[in-house]
């Protein structure tokens, strides 16, 4: 693919990777825009202004000025540091084995919570909870009397709040979605809401999540604590290389 030369400034030439490359640095919500055609031109603008301010800066003498030294060095130590962090930490390996092993010895840390789906239709007396539980038990369907009847949004989707574990609803409600049969229509429970019909579609007991599905977090975890473990050795084995004085 070719790569075009957009602009040259004092000889040096500005092109579409160099703009690409720009692009790749902002965050991801600005990138959208900035790979625009009005964004590109801007960005190529930018770039031109930036080579101008270099070249005077270079021809003025900037690079002589004391806090330019200084910030030139810490830049230099900054790299040089993160590169060697870099290299000590990059012989850190795990291999599949580890993290299947510490899969198999610690499944009750990655143990799903038990979940309940349920719908429900929220009113604002108990008296017309009960009118529309008995119109419910005399066939109408329970979606419908949700969309009819009930004063929360959900009420859009036949009053369906899909699936939530313990201490995503408030107390009262969870523990009768809870301990309620699937299928059955709750009485009128009482909430800081008003009063709730509570119908559970669904209950997903607790227990270990697979290892393919939480193979990736513990390979990061075990990296992680590896890496620490292998920063720390090395900046202790370099205490004895180099003197340290703490006043």
């Amino acid at each position: 693919m070719e790569n075009k030369i957009l602009a040259t400034v004092n000889g040096k030439e500005i092109t579409e990777k160099d703009i690409d490359e720009s692009i790749s640095r902002f965050p991801a919500d600005r990138q959208q825009y900035i790979s625009s055609k009005e964004g590109r031109q801007q960005l190529l603008e930018q770039i031109i202004s930036f080579e101008l301010i270099y070249n005077e800066a270079k021809d003025t003498g900037l690079e002589n000025d004391d806090e330019y030294k200084y910030q030139a060095e810490a830049m230099r130590r900054e790299i040089l540091t993160q590169l060697a962090i870099k290299k000590v930490l990059s012989e850190v390996k795990v291999t599949d084995d580890e993290v299947k092993n510490y899969y198999e010895a610690n499944k009750e840390a990655f143990a799903a919570p038990k979940q309940v789906h349920a719908k429900h239709i929220l009113v604002d007396t108990e008296e017309k909870a009960l009118e529309i539980k008995k119109e419910i038990e005399g066939g109408k369907g329970f979606e419908e009397a949700a969309k009819e009847y009930s004063s929360c949004p959900s009420k859009e989707q036949g009053g369906d709040l899909g699936s939530f574990s313990k201490g995503q609803m408030v107390p009262e409600f969870e523990e009768v979605a809870f301990s309620q049969e699937i299928g059955s229509v709750s009485a009128p429970v009482k909430t800081q809401f008003g009063f709730h019909l509570i119908k559970v579609e669904d209950k997903n007991e607790s227990g270990p999540k697979s290892f393919e599905e939480v193979k990736e977090s513990i390979l990061n975890k075990l990296v992680q604590e590896r890496q620490n473990m292998k920063y720390m050795q090395h900046t202790e084995n370099l205490k004895t290389k180099y003197t340290v004085e703490i006043k």
